[in-house]
């Protein structure tokens, strides 16, 4: 036994795949204990990985996949047509238990699609929630969810989101206790729509630390270590925050060359701007896991770099150690939770971002 963690990763995911790809699975080689399987046309990726690795060895490995699902292909159609996607073949490798997890910085809404189809969902899990973690004052990531999976969502969809994101954050995140939080317009309990209210009683019965709702400006500043949503407000939430990460970085940097002269001044400055990037930067967060799959599913950002991905490994690593799928199937069944799992037949049910 040589103690290495398999993950899978999709090398012809992202916008410039595969590049980033070949060279976050050598930072992650070099910097973790894991054997990374490359996943996409043998011969494209064999090239470029001999040229990087330059005769260094590293337990990198490749498997041939001879179809890609595009950023701009509908999500359905493609799952459905393309049997020999890299996004099949790299999930079925975690399926079949010769992985402990997969990640990809491709199609979101494919991505989704195809976990729930090949690895199908766990005894309980009524919809797989796609969580986030949200950088917050307090220097600890806040988990928010659901993100994009399910845009109309029920109450008992939020009251599951919340069990599993209070996993997430003890297991991933090392926190003891998270401090749950349900997203509304008001702290009041009355206050927010039909699914918020409705959905409140369900969260406060839960055995977590639920606190109540809250605000939009409560993501950021550390009140709470899990929001809950549904899918359609946690992706306005999510885009609307990278938009305003990108205008509040590009105002400052305009302003620090505009007034800063002094050479010192200028490093110190140069070192306060980069630390404060580094907390906003998502490529630093590794992507978001797909929770209430059968298995472990990290869906990165198209424009991921070599570090993104890196991270992407990391996550999936920390999860296989952290038991977390094995968590959730435990707890959901000590509440009784203890529906069927849904396999490929039911995988396409239910509205998912394309």
């Amino acid at each position: 036994m040589d103690n290495l963690t398999d993950i899978v990763l999709d090398a012809v995911g992202s916008d410039h795949a595969p590049e980033p790809e070949i060279r976050g699975a050598i930072l992650a080689c070099k910097a973790l204990p894991v054997r990374v399987h490359l996943v996409g046309p043998e011969r494209e990726l064999r090239d470029q990985l001999d040229d990087l690795l330059e005769n260094e060895e590293l337990p990198i490995e490749i498997h041939h996949a001879s179809e890609r699902i595009g950023m701009d292909e509908k999500a359905a159609h493609a799952v459905r047509t393309k049997r020999d996607s890299s996004l099949r073949v790299g999930l079925k490798m975690v399926r079949e238990g010769k992985a402990a997890g997969f990640v990809t910085a491709g199609n979101t809404g494919a991505a989704m699609a195809t976990a729930k189809m090949v690895l199908g969902t766990l005894p309980g899990v009524d919809r797989p929630a796609l969580a986030t973690p949200m950088p917050a004052s307090t220097g600890t990531p806040c988990v928010l969810l659901d993100v994009g999976a399910n845009v109309d969502c029920k109450p008992h969809n939020l009251e599951q989101f919340a069990l599993m994101g209070d996993i997430y954050a003890r297991t991933v995140l090392k926190i003891e206790e998270p401090r749950v939080g349900l997203l509304s317009i008001g702290e009041e309990e009355t206050k927010g729509n039909d699914l918020t209210r409705e959905a409140f009683p369900l969260l406060k019965a839960l055995p977590v630390n639920f606190i109540g709702n809250v605000e939009g400006r409560d993501i950021f500043s550390g009140l709470a270590d899990v929001i809950v949503c549904d899918g359609f407000v946690g992706n306005v939430a999510l885009k609307t925050s990278e938009g305003v990460g990108r205008f509040v970085r590009e105002v400052l940097r305009d302003s620090l060359t505009q007034t800063v002269t002094a050479k010192v001044g200028a490093l110190l400055s140069r070192q306060a701007f980069n630390n404060f990037r580094q907390r906003l930067d998502y490529r630093e967060y590794g992507g978001a896991p797909l929770l209430g799959v059968r298995g472990i599913c990290i869906i990165g950002h198209g424009s991921s770099n070599d570090r993104a991905i890196y991270n992407g490994i990391r996550v999936a690593y920390e999860f296989a150690k952290g038991g977390t799928v094995g968590r959730i199937e435990t707890d959901f069944a000590n509440l009784g939770w203890k529906r069927e799992p849904r396999t490929a037949s039911a995988a396409t049910a239910g509205n998912s971002e394309q």
